[in-house]
């Protein structure tokens, strides 16, 4: 599957409602104050988790990241630096919201759903299309054609397998071989 972009998805819907703090200059600074730093992180992560989903990213390269706007505001000539971004990052993971996809952090998951609500997605799509009791592979499920509209389109791998394991695990679904999945009624 090919890697997601910040550019990309950042070009497809440019009436993103930005918060109040990201023309805030000090916004970009990681705060000395715990108390203003925890409201700090919790603003970074809520605006990740709110732009991403809007802009349909799920997986990006954390240098990438240095130039997308979503860390780097140039009307205020604000960028949060690699250090700060690498600690925000850091809070999205212990909260589950991020997966690093390697061992250096180059590139992650980002994780705006849970697997369980993913599946639920998934399978109330198969109910909805007549897929209940046909196969679809992944590749189907995450580019096809019939798919481009809905919400899982483009999702990464490792979360669409884990989506379909929980549909597995309530007998909904059944994964065959890692390439694709029959829908149960």
């Amino acid at each position: 599957m090919a890697l997601l972009r910040f550019s990309d998805a950042a070009m497809g819907n440019p009436s993103f409602e930005w918060p109040w703090q990201y023309s805030f200059p000090p916004f970009f600074t990681l705060q000395p104050n715990l108390e203003t730093r925890q409201k700090q992180l919790e603003a970074w992560c809520s605006l990740i988790l709110s732009y991403c989903k809007e802009k349909k990213i799920f997986t990006f390269d954390t240098t990438e990241a240095q130039t997308c706007e979503l860390f780097n505001n140039k009307s205020i000539n604000r960028k949060l630096s690699s250090d700060d971004l690498t600690f925000v990052l850091e809070v999205l993971r212990k909260r589950g919201n991020l997966h690093w996809k390697d061992k250096r952090k180059t590139q992650f998951t980002i994780i705006w759903r849970t697997p369980t609500q993913w599946g639920t997605i998934l399978y109330d799509w198969a109910q909805r299309t007549g897929h209940v009791n046909t196969v679809c592979t992944l590749f189907e499920l995450t580019n096809g054609v019939d798919t481009t509209e809905e919400e899982f389109y483009g999702l990464d791998e490792s979360l669409i397998l884990a989506s379909l394991r929980t549909l597995e695990a309530s007998r909904k679904a059944e994964l065959i071989d890692r390439e694709g999945v029959k829908f149960f009624a």
